[in-house]
Formats: structure tokens, C-alpha cells, sequence
């Protein structure tokens, strides 16, 4: 009877072990839910978080791409008003110069009628053409005017004739030089028109 007794023992020990291993087993199982949910929840955080990073990183680059574009578009900028400044640098100058050489040239048509007005003449011509040659040097020209086609760019209209020698639109007469320093007029030269 005791080993009746022992294996009935034995058979409800098992039996509760049995148990507790199924107990343990939900538990477990149960555990390695939580554990997956847990995993997915930390995932999709990471991945939202990745995401927010690439889209500031996505801002970044393209701040400082618009950057470097906005640096070398100032960059060129600088240059070319840097040229422009050393290209039409005597533009004032030239301004105030003209007037003289209108006066000159005025001088320059007086009839001299003794030895020492054509001296002086001489002179007056002299000084017009270094002051003329200077401004070459420069880059300043004269407009041409007479028998060219009139431009509202390079001339200005203050009146008009009826010419037959001259074909429609056509400069006539000049009446004040036009200048030009390098590819920017200056002051225009002043015409008659022909209708």
C-alpha cells in the first residue's frame, strides 16, 4: 500500500507540476506578447523619429544649398558691378569735360584775321585735341550723326525738314556733338531730322 501510496503521490506531484508548467507557459506566452507589442510600439517611435531627423536633415541641405546659390549669385553680382565700375569709372569726368570741348570747337570756328589770333587759334587747337585724345584713351567717341539713319538711342530730335537729298528719317544737320563712353551714351547727339 505505501507504494500505492507513493506512486498516488508521485501521480499528484506530477500533476501539479504539470499544472505550473502550463501556468508558467500562459504566462510566458503572455509575456512574449507584451514583449512583440512593446517591440512594434519602440519600432514605429523610431521610425517616426527617423523620419522627423530626415525631414529636418531634407531642410537643412536644401537651406544651405539655397545658400551656396544665393553666395555665388552675390559673388557674380560683385564682379560684374565691380566692372561695370572700372569700365565706366570716367563717366563723371567725361560729363563735365564736354561742355569745354563744345566751347572749344566754338573757339576753334572763329575767321582769324591777323598773325596773332591764328597763334592763338593754333594754340586753342592744340589743347582741343590732347583734351580730345585723352578721352579717346578712355574709351570716349564721338556719335556719328550726319547721313545716318536718326535713332531715338543715340540722337536727339529737336527738329525737322524736308530734304530731297536725304531719305526719310535721316539726320540732316547736327547741331551738338553726341558722345559715347565705350557702349553708354553719354550725352546724344542733337539733330535735324529729314520727314
Amino acid at each position: 500500500m505505501s507504494n500505492e501510496k507513493n506512486v498516488a503521490e508521485q501521480e499528484e506531484t506530477v500533476d501539479t507540476v504539470q499544472s505550473e508548467n502550463a501556468d508558467a507557459d500562459v504566462k510566458v506566452v503572455e509575456a512574449d506578447d507584451v514583449i512583440v507589442e512593446d517591440r512594434t510600439e519602440a519600432s514605429d517611435e523610431y521610425e517616426q523619429k527617423i523620419a522627423e531627423l530626415q525631414a529636418k536633415l531634407d531642410e537643412a541641405e536644401n537651406k544651405l544649398l539655397r545658400s551656396q546659390a544665393d553666395f555665388e549669385n552675390y559673388k557674380r553680382r560683385s564682379r560684374l558691378d565691380l566692372e561695370a565700375a572700372q569700365k565706366y569709372r570716367a563717366q563723371s569726368l567725361v560729363s563735365e569735360i564736354i561742355p569745354a570741348l563744345d566751347n572749344f570747337e566754338r573757339a576753334l570756328q572763329i575767321e582769324a584775321d591777323n598773325d596773332q589770333t591764328k597763334s592763338l587759334l593754333q594754340g586753342i587747337n592744340m589743347v582741343y585735341n590732347q583734351l580730345v585724345q585723352a578721352l579717346k584713351n578712355e574709351g570716349v567717341e564721338a556719335i556719328n550723326a550726319v547721313g545716318e539713319q536718326f535713332d531715338p538711342h543715340i540722337h536727339q530730335a529737336v527738329m525737322q525738314v524736308e530734304d530731297e537729298k536725304y531719305e526719310s528719317n535721316t539726320v540732316v544737320e547736327e547741331l551738338q556733338k553726341g558722345y559715347k563712353l565705350k557702349d553708354r551714351v553719354i550725352r546724344p547727339a542733337m539733330v535735324k531730322v529729314n520727314q
